[in-house]
């Protein structure tokens, strides 16, 4: 009888650590605070809305320029010596997202179609699309979001006609926010892309 007390607390012993250790290994995360780390939505797109190869059409909404020098990062002659917005190349524009979403927003559409029409003008010029997120949601979370965005930008670029080959995608996640703010005026900066010269 002795024997099979120790036996059943040996058993209990044994659950009990294993349950605690399940426990632990679910602490290690980062909490979401809700936001940019909940379940993606994707868009869902009419068939009157959508242009050749399945791409959205245009839209006629843009935004306006501020110019910042750069010379402090190393720009020389030519394209890219001033910041449009964010960190994006002049003459370039970058674009924003809703939250959590990864799809270009209609009035984002023109900018994107500035940017098509400048690549299309510059041959010889190639662009690295970097994907940005709000701080809200897991590192791993956001650097997929980010990537998303970066790559649905790219695929815009070329439905728009540009050499694929000639644009590169990098995603940063939460990792490089323009405003330590933690409100929706700083967040809604951080969800971009951004369209930076590299050649």
């Amino acid at each position: 009888m002795y024997r099979g007390n120790v036996g059943v607390k040996f058993c209990l012993l044994a659950l009990i650590s294993i349950l605690s250790l399940g426990l632990l290994a679910g602490c290690g995360k980062k909490p979401v605070r809700g936001g940019e780390g909940e379940a993606l939505v994707v868009e869902q797109i009419g068939e009157s809305a959508v242009g050749p190869e399945g791409m959205p059409g245009i839209a006629e909404v843009g935004m306006g320029e501020t110019e910042i020098p750069c010379e402090a990062m190393g720009a020389t002659a030519g394209f890219g010596e001033t910041i449009s917005e964010g960190r994006t190349s002049a003459p370039m524009h970058p674009v924003y997202f809703d939250f959590d979403r990864f799809h270009i927003r209609d009035d984002m559409k023109s900018i994107m179609e500035e940017n098509a029409l400048f690549l299309l003008d510059h041959p010889d010029v190639m662009i690295e699309i970097q994907g940005n997120c709000d701080e809200r949601g897991t590192n791993e979370y956001n650097l997929a979001l980010g990537e998303r965005r970066a790559k649905g930008a790219q695929a815009y670029l070329v439905n728009l006609g540009v050499n694929p080959d000639r644009i590169g995608t990098v995603s940063f996640g939460e990792e490089r926010p323009l405003d330590p703010g933690q409100n929706e005026e700083a967040w809604a900066k951080d969800r971009r892309d951004d369209f930076v010269l590299i050649k």
